[in-house]
């Protein structure tokens, strides 16, 4: 199984697993209010008084059908607006404890199984593409180097005789692999404009700046120079 889908179903699985639980507790705490609701009425017709007293008490927990909510709920009354009206109420914690949780711990177990697989899987996934980089490894495809400078067809980048890559602007690198890839590594001006510049009707100006800009960095990071023939034609030269 691909590594998305396994993913995919550990959500799906969590998402199962806690509508599942909560379904439970709705259903449980639906149960419990009617049952606490049912008993309260009764006690108030029984007692016919506006007193909540320990008899009160006693007599609502008695006509509690659920068992295990006795002595757990509680009664509270509402004065406001000189109106009397009782209520009863027990916590979160014990409705939850009511509500059958089996199926849903049932499946959490299997959604941790789940995870656990998945990170298994993952974990050998990964050591598979470590263990692949470093034994399958190809060596980097490139153009011969040529005064101390190499370009690498694989990663499109040029290195110096160091192994360091030479930063360049792309218009920088584009100009270079025009050098490098031709055998004489000249170039025409007319060539190198039409290359660069195909819209532009005289980028004389601005292939200057560029050569002007491109000389420093080639002559640092190699033992090669720019040559200008009459700014007809440049060549790419060992010093």
């Amino acid at each position: 199984m691909k590594q998305q889908y396994a993913v995919i179903v550990l959500f799906a699985l969590i998402a199962v697993s806690s509508l599942t639980s909560l379904d439970s507790y709705r259903s449980t705490s639906q149960r419990v209010n009617e049952d606490m609701d049912r008993a309260l009425a009764i006690t108030m017709q029984e007692q016919q008084s506006d007193v909540i007293s320990q008899d009160t008490i006693r007599t609502f927990n008695s006509h509690l059908q659920i068992a295990a909510l006795r002595g757990k709920a509680t009664l509270a009354v509402d004065t406001r607006n000189r109106q009397f009206k009782a209520y009863a109420h027990c916590s979160e914690a014990t409705i939850f404890s009511l509500s059958d949780q089996r199926p849903a711990a049932l499946l959490w177990v299997l959604t941790g199984c789940w995870a656990m697989f998945v990170w298994y899987r993952r974990a050998e996934n990964r050591g598979d593409r470590l263990l692949d980089s470093g034994q399958n490894h190809e060596p980097v495809p490139a153009i011969p180097g040529f005064g101390g400078l190499t370009y690498s067809e694989a990663d499109g980048h040029f290195y110096a005789a160091d192994g360091n890559e030479v930063l360049l602007t792309p218009m920088q690198h584009q100009l270079m692999e025009m050098f490098f890839y031709s055998p004489s590594h000249s170039l025409s001006k007319t060539e190198i404009c039409d290359a660069l510049w195909p819209k532009k009707p005289d980028a004389s100006d601005t292939l200057y700046t560029l050569i002007r800009r491109l000389k420093p960095v080639i002559e640092q990071h190699s033992n090669l120079k720019i040559e200008s023939d009459r700014s007809k034609a440049y060549r790419l030269t060992i010093k």
